[in-house]
C-alpha cells in the first residue's frame, strides 16, 4: 500500500472518527482501513489512533501528523490540477473579506468587475471588523489592515493609511481649531468604541496618549463619521474611511503633524504559488486597482 493512499484513508477516518464509516465513504473494506493505518503507524513509528468499543481518537501524534497529511494531500491535488489545466480559467465560488468601511468603498467595486469578466465565478463577501481566520472559515482572498504576524499566508501590500483626527469645518469654524493633542480635552469627542467613560487616543511627537471624555459612544465609524459630518464633534478614524469626505471639503483633518505611523494595507490569501485561477485572478485586479488609489497612499 503507497503513502499516498494510506494518508487519504487516515485523513478520512480522523474526518469520521470512525473505520467503518471511514471505509463506507472510501468504499473500501474495514480490514483495507485498519491495514492502511497500521502502515502508518509502523513508518512514523508512533500510535495515531486511539481506539476503544465507542469511538476512535487521534492521539497527539496523530493530530499532528493529521495536519501534515492535510497540507500534502492538498500540495498534490493543486499540483495535479495546474498539471492538467484546471486552474487555466476562473470558475467556482470566491469568497472575499474586508473590514466593513473598506469592503463596501473598495473590494465591492473590484469584485463587481471581477464577476462581469468572469461569468462562471460566484461571489460571497464577508465583511465584518474582526480579524477572520481565513483557513479555518474557507475565505479564498482578505485584505488586511495593520502589521501582519507571520502566518503562512502570502502577503501583497497595497497601500497605507493612517488614523486621523477630523471634524466638520462647520464645526472647527465654530470652536478653536485644535492645535495640540492636549486641547482635544476641551472639545466635544466621538468616539468610536460602544461603551466606557474615557478613551485614549494615541500621538507621537512628544504626546503618547491624551484620555478624553467623550460625548458619544459609537459602536460603528459610520455612526461617529455621520456624526461629525453634522458638526457635532471631533472623531477620530482611518483616512480611507474620509477621503471622499475631505477631498469634498465636508470634512477638515486637525493635528496631522502628531499622526502615528502610517499602518500597512495587504492583499493575502492562504494558496501561495498553487493559488486557483480564481484567486490569482482576483488578486491581481484587486493589487492594480487598490495600488492605484490615492485614498491608500497615506
Amino acid at each position: 500500500m503507497d503513502r499516498w493512499s494510506s494518508m487519504r484513508i487516515f485523513v478520512k477516518v480522523a474526518e469520521e472518527k470512525g473505520f467503518a464509516e471511514a471505509a463506507r465513504q472510501l468504499n473500501l473494506s474495514p480490514p483495507a482501513v485498519t491495514r492502511a493505518i497500521a502502515f502508518l503507524e509502523e513508518i512514523t513509528g508512533a500510535r495515531l489512533f486511539v481506539r476503544t468499543t465507542r469511538n476512535v481518537k487521534l492521539t497527539d501524534a496523530g493530530e499532528r501528523y493529521l495536519a501534515d497529511c492535510q497540507r500534502i494531500l492538498t500540495d498534490i491535488a493543486e499540483a495535479e490540477a495546474l498539471a492538467g489545466g484546471a486552474h487555466a480559467k476562473p470558475t467556482g465560488s470566491l469568497s472575499i473579506t474586508a473590514p466593513v468601511i473598506f469592503g463596501n468603498m473598495f473590494v465591492m467595486p473590484i469584485l463587481t468587475s471581477y464577476l462581469a469578466e468572469h461569468t462562471e465565478v460566484t461571489g460571497r463577501t464577508l465583511f465584518v471588523d474582526r480579524l477572520v481566520n481565513i483557513v479555518d472559515e474557507g475565505v479564498d482572498v482578505a485584505v488586511r489592515i495593520g502589521h501582519l504576524q507571520d502566518s503562512g499566508l502570502s502577503a501583497i501590500r497595497v497601500g497605507t493609511i493612517r488614523r486621523v483626527v477630523c471634524a466638520s469645518r462647520e464645526y472647527l469654524d465654530a470652536t478653536d481649531t485644535p492645535v495640540k493633542p492636549e486641547d482635544l480635552q476641551h472639545h466635544t469627542i466621538i468616539a468610536t468604541v460602544p461603551t466606557g467613560e474615557t478613551v485614549e487616543w494615541q500621538f507621537i511627537h512628544g504626546t503618547a496618549s491624551v484620555s478624553l471624555r467623550p460625548r458619544l459612544f459609537c459602536n460603528t465609524n459610520e455612526a461617529a463619521l455621520s456624526a461629525a459630518l453634522a458638526g457635532w464633534g471631533i472623531t477620530r478614524v482611518l483616512s480611507y474611511q474620509i477621503a471622499a469626505a475631505t477631498a469634498d471639503g465636508r470634512l477638515k483633518t486637525v493635528l496631522t503633524e502628531f499622526s502615528e505611523p502610517p499602518l500597512p494595507v495587504h492583499v493575502v490569501h492562504p494558496e501561495g504559488r498553487m493559488a486557483s485561477a480564481k484567486t490569482r485572478a482576483f488578486v491581481d485586479l484587486a493589487v492594480e486597482r487598490l495600488r492605484s488609489d490615492p485614498a491608500l497612499r497615506a
